[in-house]
């Protein structure tokens, strides 16, 4: 079986101690009784370590961890994001750009972040204060940024559970247009498109008109707009209107899951995520069975990816593959460091980045599958090109997929198994931040650690209360400006300081040896040169391309036909503003608050502490087995 530990394994010679020939120790003691004192020399160059901060939870089990980590990076954005990225971008000529970045990009700042949560077991603000305290700004902007996310991503699984909800009917309610709120051009799914149609209703006088029109818009999208959003009741930003009170009761079930999952730390989280985690990978095989047997299935699976090579000659679709890449895997958003910090501290993290990061892309790409072979058959259905189906983002979930789920018999348990999916996939990626926010704070702020509960319920009122202008008439198009805006630009922004901050500047040494040292202390070897370069040089640059593609390609945001008025453009700026605007006002915080001269204040702040002070330091080990100063072959 090859190694790839990169220890020397020369053979012991005879009379060597029996823990030399598993490690490749060269080495024969001269004494019996000096060879505990020889295997301590040689631990201490391997420098593994059993080391832990006393008294901080740890994951019940490593697959709480795993699927924790999966949970949160398989999110609703691989259902209804990736799949149309993959089509719009040369189809399975996309996968190559995709990969590029993947390997190049995301998984390094996946693996690097993990790393850094592990090593020194802290939260995304208290880990600058051990790494660069200047930077510390990096992780309130992170924290921020989960803060602002789950605003509106709470809102939108919101919608998922009302959906669920509804599903428990024999007809569902999507599928007819018998509903007050529908229109005279709605049409059922199951019957298709009508054109030229006689249409009679009764007017606001109570006269009865009949016209001829042509019924081109599905019982779906009237539902999701209309019954669900009820978005015609609303002007805009500048009028929200009423509350919708089945959405915010739905937001408050969210909400209560959250808490009752959450408020007892990480291993009632780590439990929960058994079942979210790994439920929709049921649901998806399911569906994909189930769509590859529908007629039209094979157009839509070959237009999802049919090559266009001449796409990889646009510059855009290589900033499309990097962007996708970067928020699938999450970094950024202080989730995968508060996970890691609850890692053991010899935990093989390299192992778990690259399994963890794998899954979720593999998990995008089979999405894939399922989403076209139903697209393709309403395609098919409805005799339309499928780029017109095609689509993107809530339409595709809400809109486009039950529409056909409303044409298959079982349309009701087909709806129940697909919206709970949604739940579930919404439910682990919300977990994961409000977890980021509360291991931040519980390690900055000692009264927060000991209040975990009520700072927690706390938490989810104040998210109550905002959300009663998300879950208004008007509330999709706050949803949709934050979406657009809370996370996109600072996220890019933290990870790019992140990434220079660890691999430039901690240890003031040589570029990128103290994380190299940190993992080798871990894990027993040092990460590769590959990861050193990308920690370097590719992942900050492929971060800097993407934003300035962002702006200059940036545009004032129109949702369906309405167009964003340019205080709702400063507000979006602005929230994206507050979260970067922590690394700079923090990075001055610090040098104003230091005494010295100027060039002292900064070398003070550059410098990394002490990380694992006298009282944390536990003795060396190897593999988690802890060395005692007598020979190890004693008994």
């Amino acid at each position: 079986m090859p190694d790839h530990s990169g220890m020397d394994h020369t053979v012991a010679p005879t009379g060597a101690d029996p823990l030399c020939k598993v490690y490749g120790f060269n080495m024969v003691p001269e004494e019996p009784e000096s060879q505990g004192t020889l295997v301590m020399e040689q631990a201490s160059r391997i420098r593994l370590s059993t080391r832990q901060i006393e008294g901080r939870e740890t994951w019940g089990k490593k697959i709480d961890f795993l699927l924790s980590v999966i949970g949160f990076c398989v999110d609703l954005g691989n259902v209804w994001r990736f799949p149309y990225m993959c089509y719009k971008n040369g189809g399975g000529a996309f996968l190559i750009p995709y990969c590029v970045m993947l390997i190049f990009g995301g998984i390094p700042l996946f693996y690097l972040e993990l790393a850094l949560g592990q090593y020194n077991q802290s939260g995304a603000i208290t880990v600058w204060d051990k790494v660069c305290p200047i930077f510390k700004g990096i992780g309130y902007a992170m924290v921020l940024v989960a803060f602002f996310v789950d605003w509106y991503y709470n809102v939108i699984i919101s919608y998922a559970l009302y959906y669920f909800f509804a599903s428990f009917t024999r007809q569902v309610p999507w599928s007819v247009c018998d509903h007050d709120y529908n229109t005279k051009y709605c049409f059922e799914p199951s019957n298709g498109p009508e054109y030229y149609a006689n249409v009679t209703y009764t007017d606001e006088s109570g006269n009865e008109i009949t016209e001829i029109v042509n019924k081109t818009v599905s019982a779906t999208t009237e539902y999701y707009e209309r019954g669900v959003l009820q978005m015609h009741h609303s002007e805009g930003l500048g009028n929200l209107g009423s509350i919708v009170w089945p959405l915010l009761l739905s937001l408050l079930a969210v909400y209560v899951i959250c808490y009752f999952s959450l408020w007892k730390g990480i291993k009632q989280s780590g439990k929960v995520v058994w079942f979210t985690a790994t439920f929709p990978y049921v649901v998806l095989f399911c569906l994909l069975i189930r769509g590859v047997t529908l007629p039209g299935s094979a157009e839509g699976i070959a237009f999802y990816l049919k090559p266009n090579v001449t796409k990889l000659g646009e510059a855009q679709v290589w900033v499309d593959a990097a962007t996708q890449v970067y928020f699938s895997l999450g970094p950024g958003f202080g989730v995968l460091l508060a996970f890691s910090s609850y890692n053991q501290f010899n935990n093989n993290i390299q192992r778990d980045a690259m399994l963890t990061s794998i899954i979720n892309c593999a998990t995008s790409f089979l999405s894939g599958f399922v989403v076209f072979s139903v697209l393709g058959y309403m395609s098919l259905r409805n005799d339309i090109p499928i780029e017109k189906v095609a689509t993107e983002g809530p339409g595709l979930v809400f809109v486009t997929y039950p529409e056909a789920l409303a044409t298959m018999p079982g349309t009701s348990i087909w709806s129940i198994l697909f919206f709970l999916m949604l739940v579930t996939l919404g439910l682990d990626s919300s977990f994961g931040g409000t977890e980021a926010i509360l291991t931040a704070l519980s390690d900055e702020f000692r009264l927060v650690k000991t209040n975990r509960k009520l700072v927690l319920l706390l938490l989810f009122l104040f998210y109550m209360l905002v959300g009663l202008a998300f879950t208004s008439q008007g509330g999709t198009y706050l949803v949709f400006l934050f979406d657009n805006f809370a996370a996109q630009y600072a996220i890019l922004t933290a990870v790019f300081f992140e990434a220079i901050a660890v691999s430039w500047f901690y240890g003031l040494t040589i570029p990128t040896e103290r994380i190299s040292d940190n993992i080798a202390e871990m894990i027993g070897s040092r990460p590769a040169f590959f990861w050193r370069i990308c920690w370097l040089f590719l992942c900050p640059i492929m971060i800097v391309v993407i934003l300035i593609f962002g702006l200059m390609n940036f545009e004032n945001l129109e949702l369906d036909g309405y167009p964003y008025p340019d205080w709702s453009m400063a507000l979006g700026w602005l929230i994206s503003c507050t979260s970067i605007s922590f690394i700079p006002l923090m990075a001055i915080y610090k040098f104003l608050n230091t005494p010295g001269t100027a060039m002292e204040r900064i070398i003070h702040n550059l410098k990394t502490p002490q990380q694992w002070p006298e009282g944390t330091e536990l003795e060396n080990g190897m593999n988690g087995m802890v060395l005692g100063n007598k020979p190890v072959t004693d008994v």
